[in-house]
């Protein structure tokens, strides 16, 4: 949300603050408290952004708390813009609910000009090269923007042909995303229970392509300072691509979401293998030299105090697309 919403638009976005000890479920005093504070800051709160299922928690939103969300932004007439865009990964029951199943319960009062659903065939279907995005709101007026807006970024006549005629194939469809989930269900159990071996649990979850794996223990302080020096630990030493909670904007340090879904089999071993060397040496290291600097300890020349990931990568969005990053290939080629 940083990259897509912030960075190009100056939009604020205030984060919903959601805690460990309740599994950082989202709560109704959670999210006056987020309005509070905006309100402190002179911030004109115009509408709540949430995933269902969660990105980076791979949970999914139960009903009662979307009904909850939808009687929150209905009393405070602000708009909600629900990201369903990992709806058909989930993989274990309870199963996905949309918003739009909420708001046609009888009960249910809301303005349904303040729902908007935003949607995509990248997670679920496995076409994030078709770049194939949707927009589907209640609100007239939302609908006649995005239509004069999507002239600026055109599906192909050729994409739109082949995906009308794929999601046609209702006995396609439903094969390919019940094959889909299963796959999805063996790999989450086998990646968890291998780093369940080496005393790594993650938030249990039942959707998307990632897990959200708890390495507060490993951190020297519990600060978010000390979970940047692990994660830059894991880049470079370990080289294991993952992202640290701070990007998330998430309210405990130590928490990591690592991808599972992106990889085959051998890879996947590769990886869980190589966090079990880093897990053994680190807790033999700790036992063994208590008072020594450990080797991932090495000072690094970082300045991470007041700045989370999302600081850092706005500072590289900001270069010119003439002045690739220091590690990229075409700097190594031109060296």
């Amino acid at each position: 949300f940083d990259r897509d919403l912030r960075w190009r638009t100056g939009a604020q976005l205030v984060p919903v603050v959601c805690e460990r000890s309740n599994d950082f479920k989202v709560t109704r005093e959670a999210l006056e408290a987020a309005y509070k504070s905006a309100q402190e800051a002179n911030i004109r709160v115009k509408g709540l952004l949430i995933t269902n299922p969660s990105n980076p928690l791979g949970t999914i939103l139960d009903r009662d708390t979307l009904r909850m969300v939808v009687s929150f932004i209905n009393e405070k007439s602000i708009h909600l813009v629900c990201d369903e865009i990992y709806a058909a990964t989930v993989f274990a029951q309870p199963g996905f609910i949309s918003i739009a199943e909420i708001i046609q319960e009888k009960e249910i009062e809301c303005n349904h000009d303040l729902i908007h659903i935003v949607y995509s065939l990248s997670k679920d279907l496995g076409f994030p090269g078709f770049r194939v995005g949707i927009v589907y709101s209640y609100n007239d007026a939302v609908v006649s923007c995005c239509r004069k807006m999507s002239s600026f970024g055109l599906v192909s006549s050729q994409t739109q042909h082949l995906i009308a005629s794929m999601l046609s194939d209702d006995e396609f469809v439903n094969k390919f995303i019940k094959g889909s989930a299963d796959r999805l269900a063996t790999r989450h159990k086998v990646f968890t229970t291998g780093l369940a071996k080496v005393g790594i649990s993650c938030l249990q979850s039942n959707a998307g392509l990632f897990v959200w794996m708890d390495l507060h223990h490993l951190l020297k302080e519990q600060t978010f300072e000390a979970e940047m020096e692990l994660w830059q630990v894991i880049i470079n030493k370990v080289k294991l691509n993952v992202s640290p909670g701070s990007s998330f904007h998430c309210s405990a340090p130590g928490w990591f979401r690592v991808c599972f879904a992106n990889m085959d089999d051998q890879t996947m071993n590769v990886a869980l293998t190589r966090i079990e060397s880093f897990v053994i040496q680190n807790n033999e290291t700790s036992t063994t030299v208590p008072m020594k600097r450990q080797y991932w300890q090495k000072p690094q020349r970082l300045s991470f105090k007041s700045r989370r990931m999302d600081d850092i990568m706005m500072a590289q969005c900001l270069m010119s697309p003439h002045s690739p990053l220091p590690q990229s290939p075409l700097v190594r080629a031109r060296n």
